[in-house]
């Protein structure tokens, strides 16, 4: 066990170690004075094929439509593939057939909001061509658009006036060409000397050693599975997702994946401080994200470690050897608990949201710390988005903090105003009653109709299961319990409503709050402004974060994970 506590840190090392440098490569990549590089040739001929001038300044509205008009012509896209994939004359392996409407609306909806909410079971639901065309597209453009809006909030807070946030096209085309796509390839390589599969062959038939035919389902899935986690993505090519040994073969692979899961959430809280030059601000925003994710992954390991108390009421031993196996129920037996624990842990926080092991088998309060992290989605969280999560809890803790030393709410030498303060906490509450109307409305029909077949658990189980399903729709994260008959229309229209609430809702309002601070004049802050590059600050956002975290998902997570852990 200590020699694994020992992994895990040496891993969190190296992740932090990359981080830095690539966060002052984003920094260079996004600035105004970048120099001309080989990336510019194909960048032009983009612009010129889609008719773009990448000069031109845009305010946050034009950048907000410019975001909303592309992504509405990749959902119709996706949406229509996925429809008549049947039709598709190439690379369909095993003759998979097409998706019914409302899952194929939600499968759509799902991978362009970057959540990957998968109500379906990747080789036997998808195509070799819808797989690499239409999901591992979507991945790489909702993974662009997050970074460009991360970009264009962090731009709006120099210390200048103007009302152009930047170009969304620009940072859209940037983050593609010099961010994702490079280190996507270098990172589909390394998990081809895994052993990860990379093939546009049919299904193999095989016959096991009893006798039975089984079909063995590969495909190209080294090219999907560096942006499913560089991105935050989450999608799986297999339907066990990065349980399956197709996508995970051994320790090394899992090393691979959760380096690229945190790779560039971190790297964007580095870039911060480097692109505005306050590397304290950086430091600090890291410090609590970093604390805030250990306060949710320990307990989790530290839970699932001690073992599940419902199996051992049933009289079952949970132990090998003498030795404590821990909550084993679940899990992948290549990785054992600590490694399936911590590996959701990270996914939790960072809503990459892919599972080595199953969250349903997890015990209650397990399941409540993900649900916290979900729900907060601002330790680390998402590629850009992670960030403007965080942004929205500064602006709130800002106007707290100023409120009690009686000064007016300043951020980096912009006067925050009534209007900002609104939109922060608009979102804030907004999300919470996005997916606990979602769960109430989906509870009420359970309970109505005990018989519909959506559940494989009831109680408060049953109700977490329904809560997780929601929370994870409006986090981006799209893990789920698994023990929820999800493909149903019900489920795939409700969860697309909130799948596309909780991702455009905190993208367009940072990038509001960024427009309106960046068109303000810049005053240097006085001896009597409230300090954002103090640790003492930083204390009171990290209060403000659990304050406010705490009490949104406690009414809910009090009927499901806690009420099931204290009737243990």
């Amino acid at each position: 066990m200590i020699t694994q506590l020992i992994g895990f840190v040496l891993l969190f090392a190296l992740a932090v170690g990359l981080a830095v440098p690539v966060g002052r490569y984003l920094s260079r990549v996004f600035s105004p004075e970048k120099s001309a590089d080989p990336f510019d040739t194909f960048d032009g001929l983009l612009y010129r094929i889609g008719g773009i001038d990448p000069n031109v300044p845009m305010t946050w509205r034009q950048y907000a439509v410019a975001l909303l008009s592309i992504n509405g012509v990749w959902l119709v896209y996706g949406f229509v593939m996925l429809l008549t994939q049947t039709a598709i004359p190439i690379w369909n392996q095993g003759g998979v057939s097409q998706m019914d409407w409302t899952l194929a609306l939600n499968t759509a909806i799902s991978f362009l909001t970057s959540t990957n909410l998968q109500h379906y079971s990747g080789e036997s639901g998808a195509t070799y061509f819808t797989q690499l065309l239409v999901l591992t597209f979507l991945q790489f453009v909702a993974a662009a658009t997050s970074l460009a809006v991360g970009v264009a909030v962090v731009r709006s807070l120099k210390q200048e006036t103007s009302n152009s946030v930047g170009n969304f096209y620009q940072d859209f085309v940037r983050s593609i060409t010099r961010v994702f796509l490079p280190l996507s390839l270098i990172g589909a390589v390394g998990l081809l000397y895994t052993g990860v599969p990379m093939t546009f062959s049919p299904y193999a038939a095989i016959k096991t050693l009893e006798g039975i035919e089984q079909t063995v389902a590969t495909g190209p899935v080294a090219a999907m599975l560096p942006i499913k986690h560089l991105g935050s993505n989450g999608g799986g090519f297999m339907g066990a997702n990065t349980a399956h040994p197709f996508e995970n073969p051994s320790m090394v692979s899992y090393i691979i994946h959760l380096i690229n899961v945190f790779l560039l959430p971190m790297a964007f809280v580095c870039f911060v401080g480097y692109f505005l030059n306050r590397r304290k601000l950086g430091t600090i925003v890291f410090t609590i994200m970093t604390g805030c994710w250990l306060a949710l992954t320990i307990p989790i390991m530290q839970q699932e470690l001690a073992g599940n108390k419902a199996i051992s009421a049933l009289g079952i031993d949970q132990s090998v050897a003498g030795a404590p196996a821990g909550n084993m129920e679940g899990k992948e037996a290549r990785f054992g608990v600590a490694a399936s624990a911590f590996y959701a842990g990270v996914n939790i926080v960072i809503p990459a949201g892919t599972l080595t092991s199953m969250h349903d088998s997890y015990t209650p309060l397990s399941g409540l710390f993900m649900l916290l992290g979900m729900q907060v989605d601002a330790f680390y969280g998402g590629v850009g988005s992670g960030f403007l999560y965080m942004f929205l809890y500064i602006i709130l803790a800002i106007f707290i903090g100023s409120l009690m030393i009686g000064r007016t709410p300043e951020l980096l030498g912009k006067k925050v105003g009534i209007v900002e303060i609104q939109i922060a906490s608009f979102v804030i509450v907004v999300l919470p009653l996005l997916y606990m109307g979602a769960t109430a409305i989906a509870a009420v029909i359970q309970n109505a109709n005990p018989d519909i077949g959506w559940l494989s658990n009831g109680g408060p189980h049953g109700f977490t299961t329904m809560l997780y399903e929601y929370v994870s729709s409006a986090g981006g994260n799209g893990s789920g319990f698994e023990g929820l008959a999800d493909n149903t229309p019900f489920w795939n229209l409700s969860t697309a409503v909130v799948m596309l609430g909780g991702r455009y809702i905190p993208l367009l309002a940072p990038l509001a709050i960024g427009g309106i601070l960046l068109a303000k004049r810049y005053v240097p802050p006085t001896a009597g402004v409230l300090p954002t590059e103090s640790w003492t600050f930083g204390l009171l956002l990290t209060a403000v974060i659990i304050i406010i975290g705490a009490l949104c998902i406690f009414p809910a997570a009090a009927l499901g994970p806690i009420s099931e852990f204290l009737n243990q």
